[in-house]
């Protein structure tokens, strides 16, 4: 059954023309309606499609204006290593006994960060991990000797950039309550880091074949990719 509230926005959104972002974060932020404070996500249908192989796309940035979560963030590290974690702020620290829980299935955290040497024991949990996207990555800075600036990063507000099978990407850039310059310089930080990644994968062509802009419970509209990507 479709709401009272959802009945009001706007409709056919996805069949009008793309704009920038500029003009669009007004857009979706009015059709915010709910009571909670909504998050301003976009989607990007990507080429993953190339003549010798498939591009697939894993990376982390840190977002400039921040994410509006709490990261719950979790470190497995050797005992010498704890009372270093704890004050860099990382919500729940372990070693072998951390690990015996996760094994049992007790996930609590929405972020791990291992040191190296502790990886070799996580890495057997890769089924337990893995499909919730939770094992920790050396090229994604979360295996890692220095835990002050993993954990600084991960609670400051990151977001992880990974493509699915069909090519699809879905990240957020913030929250209603943000300012528009925040969630543009959240928005430009991502292209960039897209501009990378084409570049890192040599790909033919452009990257991004469609984008779209919508907020937690509200409408999509079609987005105007400034850059060539």
């Amino acid at each position: 059954m479709i709401s009272k509230r959802f009945k009001n926005l706007p409709e056919k959104t996805s069949e009008m023309p793309a704009e920038v972002i500029e003009k669009l974060i007004p857009v979706i932020k009015k059709n915010c309606t709910t009571k909670f404070d909504e998050s301003v996500d976009l989607s990007f249908q990507i080429n993953n499609k190339q003549k010798k192989n498939e591009i697939n796309i894993r990376t982390v940035i840190n977002l400039p204006g921040g994410t509006g979560k709490n990261v719950k963030v979790a470190v497995v590290c050797e005992d010498a290593k704890v009372s270093e974690a704890k004050e860099a702020g990382a919500d729940i620290v372990g070693g072998d006994d951390f690990i015996e829980k996760i094994k049992s299935g007790v996930i609590n955290f929405e972020k791990l960060i291992c040191t190296p040497s502790m990886m070799i024991k996580l890495s057997k949990l890769g089924k337990v991990l893995g499909p919730k996207g939770l094992m920790p990555n050396p090229k994604l800075g979360s295996v890692t000797e220095n835990l002050k600036t993993a954990i600084s990063d991960a609670k400051s507000g990151q977001a992880e950039i990974r493509n699915d099978k069909d090519g699809n990407i879905g990240v957020s850039i913030g929250k209603k309550s943000f300012k528009d310059d925040q969630l543009i310089k959240n928005y430009n930080a991502i292209l960039e880091s897209l501009e990378k990644e084409k570049s890192n994968n040599t790909i033919k062509g452009d990257l991004i074949k469609s984008a779209f802009i919508t907020s937690t419970m509200g409408v999509s509209y079609k987005l105007k990719i400034g850059k060539n990507i």
